[in-house]
C-alpha cells in the first residue's frame, strides 16, 4: 500500500494538463480525447451491461495466469464481486471508449477479457471496430460470451486460452490500430507480450497497458517500454501507460492528469 501512495504523489509532482504540452499530437489528444465527455447513449449502454454482471450473485471458479489478485483470497468467486472490485472503473472505461472513438481503430486486439467489461467499452466507442479479445479464464471468458450475445454485441471475437499460445496466433501476419494489456501484471510477462506484438503494429498504432504502477516491477517494465527504439510518444496517465510508434514524432514523454 506504501508503495502505491509513493508512487501515486511522484506522478502528481511531474504531472501536467494540457496546458504543460507543446506536442500538436499529444495536445489534440488531450483537448479533443481525454477531456472530452462521453454521449449520453454509451454512459447508458455501458451501465447496463455493467449493472447486470453487479446484480449475478452467481458463483465461478477462476482460473488465474497472472498476478493475482490483491483483492480475492479465493479462486471462488461471485460475479457481481468481480465486476465490483476487479473490473474496469467507469471512469477509464469511458476514457477507454472515448480512445476508441477519437482514433477509430478498425482492428482491436485486447489482452485479458476477464467479464468483457472493457471490451464493452471499446466497442461501445465504435461498433463497426472488429475486436480480438483473449481471454485465459474458461468460466469467465463464458460469463463475457453470455453478456455480449445478451446485449446484442456483433464484431467481438473471444479467444480462450493460455496467453503463451492464443496471442502469438492472434498477431501473427495481422495488423492492430490498438491493442489494450490488461491479461498479465507481472514484469517479464508483460515485456514478452509486448515484444510478441509489436510485430502487429504499424506507424499509428496505440499500444495501452493498464496498471504500470500496480507494482515495482511493472513500473520497471514501463520503464522499459519507454525506452524500446520503436516507441516514440509515451504517456504516463498513472493507471495507464500509453504509447505510440509515429516516426514523424520525436521521441519524448509525457505526464499527464486526466
Amino acid at each position: 500500500m506504501f508503495f502505491k501512495f509513493k508512487s501515486y504523489f511522484y506522478f502528481l509532482s511531474k504531472s501536467t494538463n494540457q496546458h504543460g504540452v507543446h506536442s500538436p499530437f499529444v495536445f489534440s489528444l488531450i483537448t479533443k480525447c481525454f477531456y472530452k465527455k462521453n454521449s449520453k447513449e454509451t454512459i447508458t449502454r455501458f451501465l447496463n451491461y455493467k449493472n447486470n454482471l453487479l446484480s449475478n450473485t452467481q458463483i465461478i471458479s477462476i482460473t488465474d495466469f497472472g498476478a493475482g489478485s490483491k483483492v480475492f483470497k479465493s479462486n471462488q468467486r461471485q460475479i457481481s464481486k468481480i465486476a465490483k472490485y476487479a473490473g474496469i472503473t467507469k471512469k477509464r472505461a469511458f476514457l477507454l471508449s472515448r480512445i476508441v472513438t477519437y482514433f477509430k481503430p478498425k482492428n482491436i486486439l485486447e489482452i485479458g477479457t476477464s467479464l468483457g467489461i472493457s471490451t464493452t467499452a471499446m466497442h461501445l466507442g465504435n461498433e463497426n471496430t472488429q475486436i480480438t479479445s483473449l481471454e485465459g479464464c474458461p468460466e469467465t471468458a463464458a460469463v463475457a460470451q453470455q453478456q455480449f450475445d445478451q446485449h446484442q454485441f456483433s464484431n467481438i471475437n473471444l479467444v480462450v486460452g493460455n496467453f503463451n499460445t492464443t496471442l502469438e496466433k492472434s498477431v501473427k501476419n495481422q495488423q492492430f490500430d490498438l491493442i489494450y494489456f490488461d491479461g498479465n501484471h507481472q514484469k517479464e510477462a508483460t515485456l514478452q507480450y509486448f515484444e510478441t506484438c509489436i510485430q502487429s503494429a504499424h506507424n499509428d498504432s496505440v499500444f495501452i497497458f493498464d496498471d504500470i504502477h500496480w507494482s515495482k516491477e511493472m513500473e520497471i517494465a514501463w520503464q522499459e517500454i519507454k525506452k524500446h527504439p520503436s516507441v516514440t510518444v509515451s504517456i504516463d496517465t498513472y493507471q495507464w501507460g500509453i504509447v505510440f510508434f509515429r516516426k514523424e514524432q520525436e521521441k519524448e514523454h509525457f505526464t499527464i492528469r486526466v
